[in-house]
């Protein structure tokens, strides 16, 4: 079964039951279950140690604690415990009321949602979910819907990290590249100068960014968005149904204290932003030290994300603790709260823990590998390359539920096809791998991204997946006409210039289209 076309079933499998039951517990579980059969041979046996094995293994591998998953998912923890007292203490609520008197729209939050999502571009995990406690109390007030805001967290994470060379995925890419240039001897540019120039040719990644704002300032709502929004606008339901089951959610949970102010938000929110990145900065530099190597780049690539969001997370409860602990005659008990924040993120850890293990089983089944050896096998027109590559890396991505393994598989493989094929076809195909990976990221309901997003909206997992589709695929398809277009001429400016063309056009004619069903 290992690397042939029956590797993609139990990905398929558990994409199409995602689709089909919107549970997506039962989907991830099904996969898991029919992956180790797949793994083991149909012995029943020998597939529940497999599934036993993937499990412990995210907790305790190679006779060591995996600390790093420990490190996030108790930080999920403490970013529940947190929002809970954000909640009690009134904090949110202050900073509702006293955003909703000077962003007077639903435009205006929503644009002040965006941008907050392109301003903190260290890291796509900390993006996710910074940008929720941020943005929430804010989006409430205006009657913003769950799902849209967990799109808005989504769509301002991977892309702009992955375009920022002063960011976890900037580094890891660069870092990538470090070693294949040195493997293929390529000595005409350097990784870091590579990475640049990658950035205009990385069509999806820019269009998803621009796509934000359209959706933001011309209220372009299309498939289950437009329904979510409707809802929320008309009857105040910002979770899109009455029986959903979210991460993050503490409205009926836990009363506000009356006597709250916009600093027992602020202050600790600052407080995880500040010592979350400082500690990235210093395991980064701390790390690259003890490698003998030095430089900003080293540093980012070196940063240990996990112990500095676990640091961060338990200051900022402290901080918001230290508030509570003033607070005259709180409303809510402490031990209340701690066990709210905790049950509010219990959903999304579970749904983590599942993606762990089935990304497990789809990295032994060789499900990217199969699809990887796809590309070098079929004989296209060089032209058509990096329009392959990026199809290939949006499909590879959607299975498996990692961007980071489609680009440790793919960039590799862009980079020998570009060297025996057409090499000033590098940069483009080297974009187009990351482009499609970004994608398939924002289509997959196991990406840790996507459930982060959700984590931090406060969303239904699968209402925001389902969501958020139409607008992957805008990007994804108006991508897809840049890469022709560019593998045809060669020219980056004329395919990303019809791509944005494409991109605004579509949502100009489905105004009119609207207007004119309404008149």
């Amino acid at each position: 079964m290992e690397g042939t076309i029956y590797s993609i079933i139990p990905a398929l499998i558990t994409l199409l039951l995602v689709l089909l039951t919107r549970k997506v517990l039962l989907s991830l579980g099904t996969g898991i279950v029919i992956g180790a059969l797949f793994v083991n041979d149909f012995q029943v046996g020998a597939s529940i140690k497999e599934i036993w094995t993937v499990f412990y293994t995210i907790f305790y591998e190679d006779g060591t604690v995996n600390i790093d998953n420990f490190y996030l998912l108790t930080f999920l923890i403490l970013l529940g415990i947190m929002s809970a007292f954000l909640q009690a203490i009134g904090g949110s609520r202050a900073f509702g009321e006293w955003m909703i008197k000077r962003v007077k729209t639903r435009v205006g939050a929503q644009v002040m949602t965006a941008f907050i999502g392109v301003v903190i571009f260290i890291d796509d995990y900390f993006n996710s979910l910074a940008v929720g406690q941020i943005a929430r109390p804010l989006t409430d007030r205006q009657k913003i819907s769950r799902a849209k805001l967990a799109y808005y967290i989504d769509s301002t994470s991977a892309p702009v990290t992955v375009l920022s060379p002063i960011s976890s995925w900037g580094a890891y890419i660069i870092g990538i590249l470090g070693s294949l240039f040195a493997t293929y001897q390529i000595t005409d540019m350097k990784p870091i100068e590579a990475f640049l120039k990658i950035i205009p040719y990385n069509f999806y990644a820019i269009l998803a960014l621009l796509l934000v704002f359209i959706v933001a300032i011309f209220k372009f709502d299309i498939g289950p968005m437009r329904k979510h929004e409707d809802l929320a606008v008309k009857t105040g339901n910002l979770l899109g149904g009455s029986n959903k089951k979210v991460t993050g959610d503490l409205t009926n949970s836990l009363d506000a204290h009356p006597n709250g102010k916009i600093s027992f938000l602020f202050i600790p929110i600052i407080v995880l932003i500040v010592v979350t990145i400082s500690m990235m900065l210093f395991t980064g530099a701390k790390n690259a030290q003890s490698e003998g190597i030095s430089g900003i780049f080293n540093t980012i690539a070196n940063m240990d994300v996990n112990i500095s969001l676990f640091v961060g997370g338990i200051l900022a409860v402290l901080s918001v603790i230290f508030y509570y602990i003033r607070l005259n005659k709180p409303k809510e008990s402490f031990a209340h709260i701690v066990i709210e924040g905790t049950k509010t993120m219990l959903p999304a850890i579970y749904i983590l823990i599942l993606a762990w293990m089935i990304g497990s089983i789809i990295g032994t089944l060789k499900t990217g590998e199969y699809l990887a050896h796809l590309v070098t096998e079929w004989n296209v027109e060089y032209a058509f390359i990096p329009f392959i590559l990026f199809i290939i890396c949006g499909v590879m991505s959607l299975a498996t539920g990692t961007s980071w393994g489609t680009f440790g598989i793919m960039l590799p493989i862009a980079i020998e096809i570009a060297l025996v094929t057409d090499y000033s076809l590098l940069i483009p195909s080297l974009a187009a791998v990351l482009s499609g990976s970004v994608f398939g990221d924002h289509c997959t309901p196991i990406s840790d991204t996507t459930i982060l997003s959700s984590t931090g909206a406060g969303a239904n997992h699968i209402d925001h997946v389902m969501t958020q589709l139409p607008y992957a695929f805008l990007a994804a398809i108006a991508s897809g006409i840049g890469f022709l277009i560019v593998g045809f001429t060669h020219q980056l400016l004329l395919g990303l210039f019809i791509s944005i063309a494409i991109l605004a056009v579509v949502p100009f004619i489905y105004s009119l289209l609207q207007k004119k069903k309404l008149a």
